[in-house]
């Protein structure tokens, strides 16, 4: 029997990388997908990949009307919610010294504010029983130079699950992180100006992952259906690492 079958699910940064990757996995076990993102076209070739039981929504993140008009539909289409996989974020890579105000503003408003609000804006439609998944770093365990706001975001997340666990529970809402390693998406060739400096920056990560490897999506949507699905029912608050290895090396 499909896992999701009959469930709703939000992902947020669903038309690329990790979450483009967590759609098509809950879609093949059975739900319905809201894939949101910022770039209607990237939407679009999403929609077109993932064929069935998907619906697209231009938003971003850090705006509260556009969560506001995301959810609306959401109520509009389904009546309610099943599922949330906050996967939206960005990576600039800085130095202490060289992070503006702007940059520091930028990096929290979409990875930890546009999380936190993607949660709290859900909750009058979340079922009874449902699964929210709060996608983190193995970096917000470790000290990368040039990426000290990024890890901060994603320890604000692991902060955020264990408060939401607590907060939810009456509700038999769980809700869990995923700690992931490098993985192989656009996210890695944005943080780098040409296409030989990020396939340097692939093999830094290898180089600093046990097994010797950067990650792919399909192995993260594999870990978010597990936290998604009933196969994780006694586990709340839980941070799992998906990473390689990363965190012990």
């Amino acid at each position: 029997m499909s896992k999701l079958q009959g469930k709703t699910a939000v992902i947020t940064g669903g038309s690329s990388g990790i979450g483009l990757a967590a759609a098509k996995r809950f879609v093949a076990e059975g739900a319905h997908v809201f894939i949101v993102g910022r770039r209607q076209s990237e939407l679009d070739k999403a929609k077109a990949e993932i064929g069935r039981n998907v619906t697209a929504v231009q938003a971003d993140v850090a705006n509260l009307d556009d969560l506001g008009r995301l959810y609306a539909r959401v109520k509009d289409e389904k009546g309610g919610l099943d599922i949330i996989v906050a996967s939206a974020g960005i990576v600039e890579r800085k130095l202490t010294t060289d992070v503006t105000p702007e940059h520091f503003d930028k990096t929290l408003g979409i990875n930890a504010r546009g999380a936190y609000f993607t949660v709290q804006m859900a909750l009058p439609l979340m079922r009874t029983g449902g699964s929210i998944v709060l996608v983190s770093s193995a970096l917000h365990l470790k000290g990368v130079p040039e990426y000290g706001t990024y890890a901060a975001t994603k320890a604000a997340l692991r902060s955020f699950s264990r408060t939401w666990a607590m907060e939810l529970k009456d509700r038999g809402i769980r809700v869990n992180t995923l700690s992931s390693g490098a993985i192989d998406t656009p996210i890695i060739d944005s943080q780098f100006k040409t296409p030989d400096e990020a396939d340097d920056g692939r093999a830094f990560f290898a180089s600093i992952t046990p097994l010797g490897r950067i990650g792919r999506s399909e192995e993260m949507a594999a870990a978010i259906l597990f936290l998604a699905s009933d196969d994780s029912s006694y586990s709340t608050g839980i941070d799992l690492a998906a990473d390689g290895g990363m965190i012990q090396s």
